[in-house]
């Protein structure tokens, strides 16, 4: 076993397990695909950059700016 079960109390241990027999994967197979969902979870939701405004709109925006 990972150190992700032993981390876990025995009903949600038997649950992981119920979960990996149901996707036909061993447990510590269940327990990887399931961290690594949840890694690409957090990259995707982690926020972008800004995207660079165009030639123009940087234009426009040092045109409205006072003299000075």
């Amino acid at each position: 076993m990972t150190d992700d079960t032993t981390k876990l109390s025995k009903g949600q241990l038997a649950y992981e397990q119920k979960r990996a027999a149901k996707a036909g994967m061993s447990l510590d197979d269940w327990m990887k695909a399931k961290a690594r969902k949840a890694e690409d979870a957090a990259k995707e939701a982690a926020p972008k950059m800004p995207k660079k405004k165009g030639f123009f709109s940087r234009l426009l925006d040092k045109a409205h700016q006072p003299l000075g």
